[in-house]
C-alpha cells in the first residue's frame, strides 16, 4: 500500500543510517558500557519526536511511537553490545576501542532499527496503533532480555519481533520464522 513511499524514505534515510552503524563500529561498548550508544539512540529518537525512556535494565532504551490512529502495539527490538575481540579488519570505520568490536553485528542492529524508527516517524500520521523501539542492552552476556519481559516491557504488545544480520543471505533479502529464533537460555 506504501512500498513506494516507504522505499523513498529508505532511500532519504540511507546515508544517516549507514554513518549511524559505521559510528557504532567505530565505538564498540561492551555490555551494559553502552553509554554513548545508548545517548545517541535516544537522541536521535528524540529527534524524530519519539517518546524516549532511558535506563532500561542498565543502558536500555525504549522509543515509543503512537500512530495518528487507534490500533496494536508492535515491539521491534534490536541489541546493542559488542563483544571482547580484536577487530583486524581494514576497513574506515574499523573499531576504535582496543579488544572490543561489533563482530555479531549489534552495531548493524541498532542503526537498522533506527532507520525503521525514521520512516515510520514520518509515516506517523498514516500509522494504527503503536510501535516500541527496543534497544537492547547486555545481549551477549547478560539476562537483560529476561530482565526487561520481567519488567513488564511485553505488556500491552500486540506482537514482538527482533532482526538479526545474517551474512549467508543475499542482500535486499529478508528471511521471517514464527516464533523462537536465536534465542538461547543463559
Amino acid at each position: 500500500m506504501y512500498t513506494d513511499e516507504i522505499k523513498s524514505l529508505c532511500n532519504k534515510n540511507f546515508d544517516n543510517i549507514v554513518k549511524l552503524r559505521h559510528q557504532f563500529h567505530m565505538y564498540p561498548e561492551l555490555g551494559q558500557k553502552e553509554f554513548k550508544t545508548a545517548k545517541t539512540v535516544a537522541d536521535e529518537l528524540r529527534r524524530l519526536n519519539i517518546e524516549v525512556t532511558e535506563n532500561v535494565t542498565g543502558t536500555g532504551v525504549i522509543g515509543t511511537l503512537k500512530g495518528k490512529y487507534p490500533g496494536k502495539t508492535v515491539l521491534l527490538r534490536a541489541d546493542m553490545d559488542a563483544i571482547p575481540i580484536q577487530e583486524n579488519a581494514d576497513v574506515p570505520y574499523k573499531s576504535r576501542i582496543d579488544g572490543v568490536m561489533h563482530a555479531c553485528g549489534h552495531d548493524g542492529h541498532t542503526a537498522s532499527l533506527l532507520g525503521v524508527a525514521m520512516v515510520l516517524s514520518e509515516l506517523r500520521d498514516k500509522l494504527h496503533g503503536t510501535v516500541k523501539f527496543v534497544f537492547q542492552p547486555n545481549e551477549e552476556y547478560g539476562e537483560c532480555a529476561k530482565s526487561m519481559v520481567e519488567g513488564g516491557i511485553l505488556e500491552n504488545v500486540d506482537a514482538a519481533f527482533g532482526l538479526h544480520l545474517w551474512g549467508a543471505f543475499l542482500e535486499g533479502t529478508v528471511k521471517v520464522k514464527p516464533g523462537p529464533a536465536m534465542s538461547a537460555p543463559n
